[in-house]
């Protein structure tokens, strides 16, 4: 119980105020008057204004509450370290039997465990959230168990109470981790490309001879080992092998001593892209595909084009010999035999043998294929007759064999049942908007599959495999039709687009891959084929044990399936004959960057309030009580701020000028000060 003298004024303040200087006018004036009641007067005022302000005697009936001391255990990944598990969980225990053996004392535990994603340690988000909850007049200290890697020191809340930090770890640790610090996420297939990486020691590191074993693998393949010097910036030329993602893996073997190995490894994803596009387009005659043709290679800023075109139809006989029809003689030897590998494609527009190009170029043509090139035949009315360049070396490679028939009438491209999931013509639109053609040639295939066809069901558009190379036959000179937009058009440009990329062996078109897209710890597992159903895919985690995964069809010709990985690191693929790697998590988990304990992160919100730091390998501290404001610690002890706080459960007020007093009073004193003023 206490009390207290309060007020609760009957008019505002700066009214009692005013109504105070007029009353001490009116007694001074007596005074200077020389009034002999003045004095009762005076008194008589002071009762009044009393009675303005409603004085009371209060009395509180207080409980007492507890004081709160908060203690964070730090459980993210890098407090799973060495011993730091048992050195905390030990101090944990007995700091909270000793808190809770204190008088008028509670203690409230909080875990911090990883952050969402690669956040790291969001210990000050915890004990925001943690204060949050309390008020913060019973707050009388804050205990953090942890190593000191803290990652969220811009969320700092207002501390109401000292801070201290035990501090995991020990002074021996030291630790080597790889560090990569330039590593784009695009190349060009067969250009170096420059990674910046570093390898360095921390903490209380041995004598050594500066140097450190580096391995490489890409895709998971063949390991190379390197000797690189530590704490040295190393610049390392990488070439891509292949387009799509490759996947780079830099590992530093565990040194003896060190604390972890988590961080002695970098995944690093870079995708492979084409600088250009580098064309042949050899046209046979003039006819109003060819500028499409052109028109369309030329739109593609990426692309790289060389076009010949034979002026002169056959039956024209004007007597100019065929090397004096174009203004400089046309470099058949130094394209077809010399710089044939340096095209990426080749296509033939509507061509037949006229004894510019020898049997022997073509047959180079056909050697170019085998080696890993890329044809692509767009067969006119020639390519039936004779004079077809099917009976030429390069026959060898084409997929189908005219039958010298050609259709002259009207029909509508169709995609077959193999096109529908065959990624080069999958999705292209909705055929019923596709525009017809008006001519097809005759053919018969002789490999590869038929993607599109025309009259009769007959083949229209074939790709094969030709060695390690790669061919494509559109048995009709009438795609150009599309791009003028006969009856609506087609998706032309889109075609031509996917063939060109089939054939550069672009991963995104292959008709047979495997490959997965990672978010996060999760992958998207999807495998495509052209046929009917494929076999579960074993996942081989980044610790050597493997597990099958089934996968469901999705879309014609396309197999998915989802998978959690419980790791960071590179995971490998496999279904039959198609392998794949991939990494799963950041290149540098945020939590292993640095591992060594410290307390410099934590000094701005421990220091205001004058808390402590101390190392748990030296013992637990005790604990004492400090008044606000003086040092929260010392040697060997931290310090709790009592608060004081209550709980008021009843609060009795009793006026100290009734109103029947106040009337007596001032009435007496009034009268007093007439009747002495009166005997005057």
């Amino acid at each position: 119980m206490t009390g207290s003298v309060v007020f609760d004024p009957l008019i505002p303040w700066v009214a009692i105020a005013v109504l105070a200087a007029l009353a001490l006018a009116g007694v001074s004036l007596a005074l200077w008057r020389g009034l002999s009641g003045s004095g009762y007067r005076a008194l008589a005022a002071l009762v009044l204004l009393g009675a303005l302000t409603g004085p009371a005697y209060q009395v509180e009936d207080r409980a007492p509450l507890t004081d709160i001391v908060v203690m964070i255990e730090d459980e993210s990944a890098s407090q799973m370290l060495s011993d730091r598990p048992t050195q905390m969980g030990g101090a944990a225990e007995k700091l909270a039997s000793e808190i809770a053996a204190r008088p008028n004392t509670e203690l409230r535990r909080v875990t911090v465990r990883d952050g969402e994603g690669d956040a790291g340690t969001e210990l000050m988000r915890a004990l925001s959230a943690a204060l949050a909850e309390e008020p913060s007049a019973r707050v009388a200290g804050i205990v953090a168990l942890s190593d000191g890697r803290v990652h969220d020191m811009d969320s700092v809340p207002d501390i109401p109470a000292p801070m201290h930090l035990l501090m995991t770890g020990r002074e021996t640790d030291w630790d080597r981790r790889l560090i990569v610090r330039n590593a784009p996420a695009f190349a060009i297939i067969g250009e170096a490309v420059t990674l910046t990486l570093r390898i360095e020691d921390s903490g209380a590191a041995p004598v050594t001879d500066g140097s450190a074993t580096l391995d490489i693998s890409v895709d998971g393949g063949e390991t190379q080992s390197f000797s690189v010097p530590v704490g040295q910036d190393i610049e390392l030329p990488v070439t891509l092998p292949h387009g799509g993602r490759n996947v780079i893996q830099f590992t530093v073997p565990e040194a003896d001593g060190e604390i972890t190995d988590r961080n002695n490894t970098a995944l690093i994803q870079m995708n492979g892209v084409r600088d250009r596009l580098r064309v042949l387009l050899v046209s046979g005659e003039p006819h109003p595909g060819g500028r499409t043709w052109r028109n369309l290679l030329k739109s593609d800023s990426s692309v790289d084009l060389v076009h010949f075109t034979i002026l002169r139809p056959p039956e024209k006989q004007d007597g100019v010999p065929v090397g004096e029809l174009s203004l400089i003689a046309f470099p058949t030897r130094e394209l077809f035999l010399e710089k044939i590998d340096d095209f990426d494609l080749i296509i033939f527009d509507r061509y037949k043998r006229r004894g510019i190009l020898p049997a022997i170029y073509l047959d180079n043509v056909a050697d170019y294929v085998s080696k890993g090139g890329a044809v692509l035949v767009a067969a006119g009315p020639d390519f039936a007759g004779a004079d077809s360049i099917y009976r030429s070396p390069l026959a060898r490679v084409l997929p189908a064999e005219p039958s010298a028939r050609v259709f002259e009438e009207k029909y509508r491209p169709l995609v077959t049942d193999v096109g529908g999931r065959h990624p080069v013509t999958a999705d292209l639109q909705d055929e019923d908007t596709w525009g017809s053609w008006l001519r097809q040639i005759d053919v018969e295939p002789q490999a590869g599959r038929v993607l599109m066809s025309g009259i009769d069901d007959r083949p229209l558009l074939i790709l094969d495999r030709v060695g390690d190379g790669r061919v494509a036959m559109l048995a009709s000179d009438h795609a150009w039709l599309w791009s003028r937009g006969y009856e609506g058009g087609g998706p032309q440009l889109e075609l031509l687009r996917r063939l060109a990329h089939w054939m550069m062996k672009e991963p995104e078109l292959e008709e047979e891959a495997l490959w997965a897209e990672a978010t996060g710890q999760s992958m998207r597992i999807i495998r495509r084929t052209l046929s009917e159903d494929v076999g579960a895919v074993t996942v081989t985690r980044p610790d050597g044990t493997a597990r099958e995964v089934p996968l469901n069809e999705v879309s014609s010709g396309r197999f998915e399936a989802l998978y959690d990985g419980p790791e960071i690191g590179l995971y490998h693929l496999a279904e039959g004959e198609h392998e794949a790697v991939i990494g799963l998590g950041p290149a540098a988990p945020r939590e292993f960057e640095q591992t060594i304990a410290t307390a410099d992160l934590l000094e701005p919100a421990i220091a205001p309030l004058r808390g402590g730091v101390f190392r748990l390998e030296d013992g637990l501290p005790g604990i004492r009580n400090v008044r606000e404001g003086r040092p929260a610690a010392g040697r060997g002890w931290i310090g709790l701020t009592p608060r004081g706080a209550y709980e008021t459960r009843d609060v009795t007020q009793s006026p100290l000028l009734p109103a029947w007093l106040v009337l007596l009073l001032a009435s007496a004193l009034i009268v007093g000060g007439w009747l002495r003023e009166g005997r005057r």
